[in-house]
């Protein structure tokens, strides 16, 4: 199981992730496109790299916003290394 990380190192590690903000036991940044369609191809693509993390985020959408939380349920909800290393793959797929 992961084990939680302590808020010291989860913000270390936020300083590499623009726009990345701790809050609430989750991670989370709120990206904006031009329209839907790009978003909803945003979505796709995390989705796909979210299954081979075999780790899936909360995903929010409404039209050309999409807002992604991450924490690790098997860790009590809590930001473990599973979310930082989806988050430093969710920004590759920008």
């Amino acid at each position: 199981m992961a084990q939680p990380l302590s808020k010291n190192d989860i913000q270390e590690a936020l300083g590499s992730l623009k726009g990345w903000e701790f809050g609430d036991d989750k991670i989370k940044k709120e990206f904006e496109f031009n329209d839907f369609s790009e978003a909803l191809g945003f979505i796709v693509r995390v989705g796909l790299e979210a299954e081979k993390q075999v780790h899936h985020p909360e995903l929010f959408n409404v039209y050309n916003t999409v807002k992604i939380q991450l924490s690790t349920h098997d860790a009590g909800d809590k930001v473990t290394q599973k979310d930082l290393d989806l988050a430093k793959a969710i920004e590759s797929v920008l």
